[in-house]
């Protein structure tokens, strides 16, 4: 085909760029643009609401996260935060002025939060109303020389060129195409999903956001240890711990009963696991509001919380709770009850205490008080020596409890809180025994007489405890769509290409038809290349391939590149050196 019927047969020519341009991204501005502070404001929001910003305030996010997994939060366990401090003295302090122990609703990440959305959405709806821009027009009209596009071919036919566009027309409709004739060309387009994907992923992430956002905000979590047989309704005054949030305080507690009736443990018996847990199951029971005749049964177990209104109850934790008896000089039953003992390792060897506040008077005849501590062994060794006091297994194989004994005044009276597992020695003074400080090891049903006529101590058995995490988080169901929804747009907008196919077909002054297909996709991928050869296959029902086409004066593809034998349609690679050599060159 001849340059002089080239140029008198084209309709006028797009910017070639425009119709390579794939994407509905916003165009990110190299520096700021006006003057003075407009300007420079104008250039910071632009910056501030690119796709680059947004992922690095993404991956600041997700780093920013990291010490709220390492360190004990407020939020979660508050008696693990005040152990934390009291094990790591000297870094607490700072830990506490960089808000390590509530990362979560820190000024620091509440910052990065807040910037993280103002990105997305500003980033969102700007490209969102160019992607329905797209939509609403009408593909971009074919570039004028269409055997410079990455993908092309040509071909000669006798066919009339107006019905060849026509048949064009109608097979990339047939294709799924959005096409539309003009100009005596056909311009289709394809593959609007992956934005819809793009978009669905961005929006998908602002949800996601939002959800954490949302739970941060009318979220609150409470705990709970109950020993098997006791049972709390779901009031401040009954929880051990609660943490409330702006818009979900103590009185907004779902109104509940649950009652602790048994708690089933397992481990591992042998093997290289031996002593791993199996089996962690609370069996309760539970009614909603005040009406006890709704009661119901149900059981807890690791990662199935129970339902109960808005509300989840988790189980967290576990432990033994020994039973003792105390008796003072006389013979009386000033204490007796299950006392919860805190696991210290992996095969529960843990450690309590028991504060007797009303023993009355001591063998001196003055008003005393007594307390305990010690350990609880599930499975005691023969002999401490070597190892102390430490538990073999986590089952209660052969139980054992080990006591300190102490007298004096335990501070109860003074009206300042204490920790119930701790045990402040500053005014009490240890018995001892044969000038040694006393202590017994007791197995069940054993009696320990203390010295000096305090009476005795008797380990009655032990029941089982557990602890529980009641959380109301509304946003969960939010974030989760939002997550689920994200992973959908991110997999359409990665397998999903949006790909333009250009077929031109114009008479020749000599007589025939000249035929062009060019085809562009926004990624490197065979799958442009394949279509556009489906396509010309298609044709050749339409417009096939003139026989003498290798004999006509002048060449068809202004290309020395020769083609496949068999096959004069198939798509061709530009040798031009200002061809670009990837279909991103002109992104």
């Amino acid at each position: 085909m001849s340059d002089t019927t080239t140029e008198t047969e084209q309709p006028p020519a797009p910017d070639d760029s425009a119709a390579e341009r794939l994407s509905t991204a916003p165009v990110e501005s190299e520096g700021p643009t006006g003057m003075g502070a407009f300007g420079w404001a104008r250039w910071m929001w632009r910056q501030l609401t690119s796709m680059r910003v947004a992922l690095i305030l993404l991956f600041l996010l997700s780093l920013a996260a990291i010490p709220g997994s390492l360190i004990p939060q407020n939020g979660q366990n508050q008696f693990k935060v005040q152990t934390w401090k009291a094990q790591h003295t000297t870094v607490a302090p700072i830990y506490e002025k960089l808000q390590l122990f509530d990362v979560y609703s820190s000024v620091w990440f509440s910052a990065i939060y807040i910037l993280l959305f103002v990105s997305l959405a500003g980033c969102i709806v700007p490209r969102t109303w160019q992607f329905v821009g797209v939509l609403r027009a009408q593909p971009p009209a074919a570039p004028r020389n269409l055997t410079r596009m990455p993908v092309h071919a040509a071909w000669r036919t006798s066919a009339d060129a107006e019905k060849v566009n026509a048949a064009a027309h109608r097979l990339l409709r047939k294709r799924g195409f959005r096409a539309h004739l003009s100009g005596g060309a056909v311009s289709a387009e394809k593959g609007y999903l992956r934005e819809v994907g793009n978009l669905l992923f961005h929006l998908s992430l602002f949800a996601l956001l939002g959800g954490f956002a949302w739970s941060s905000l009318a979220a609150g979590t409470g705990g709970k240890l109950m020993i098997e047989g006791e049972g709390y309704s779901n009031t401040i005054t009954q929880l051990d711990d609660f943490t409330g949030t702006r818009f979900y305080g103590s009185q907004d507690l779902d109104p509940f009963y649950l009652k602790l009736n048994g708690f089933t443990s397992k481990f591992q018996e042998k093997g290289d696991q031996i002593g791993a847990a199996r089996q962690f199951t609370a069996n309760v029971e539970y009614y909603e509001g005040s009406d006890e005749s709704k009661l119901k049964k149900s059981t807890i177990e690791v990662n199935h919380p129970l339902e109960v209104g808005g509300s989840k109850v988790y189980l967290i934790g576990h432990g033994y709770a020994p039973f003792v008896t105390v008796k003072n000089g006389k013979g009386e039953v000033v204490y007796q009850g299950a006392v919860p003992f805190l696991p210290q390792d992996g095969n529960l060897t843990s450690t309590g205490v028991v504060k007797v506040s009303d023993y009355g008077a001591g063998p001196d005849g003055n008003k005393t008080q007594m307390g305990f501590s010690g350990f609880f062994l599930p499975t005691a060794p023969l002999s401490f020596e070597g190892t102390g006091p430490v538990s073999l297994f986590p089952g209660d194989a052969a139980p054992e409890l080990v006591l300190n004994a102490f007298a004096g005044d335990l501070g109860t009276d003074s009206g300042l809180p204490q920790n119930v597992y701790q045990l402040n020695t500053r005014k009490l003074t240890q018995l001892t025994q044969d000038g040694q400080p006393a202590k017994a090891r007791l197995k069940p049903g054993q009696a320990w007489a203390l010295p000096d006529g305090y009476g005795s101590v008797t380990f009655e058995g032990y029941k089982q405890w557990a602890s529980f995490n009641i959380t109301h988080r509304p946003g969960n169901e939010i974030a989760l769509a939002g997550g689920v929804l994200a992973i959908l747009g991110l997999i359409g907008s990665l397998f999903i290409q949006r790909r333009r196919i250009w077929v031109r077909a114009v008479a020749l002054p000599g007589g025939g038809t000249q035929v062009e297909l060019a085809g562009l996709a926004r990624s490197e991928s065979a799958k442009i290349a394949e279509e556009l050869a489906e396509l010309a296959v298609d044709l050749q029902d339409d417009a096939p391939a003139s026989e003498d086409e290798d004999e006509d004066e002048g060449d068809t593809t202004e290309t020395d590149v020769p083609e496949e034998p068999g096959d004069p349609t198939a798509p061709k690679a530009s040798p031009d050196p200002a061809a670009p050599a990837d279909q991103n060159s002109k992104e």
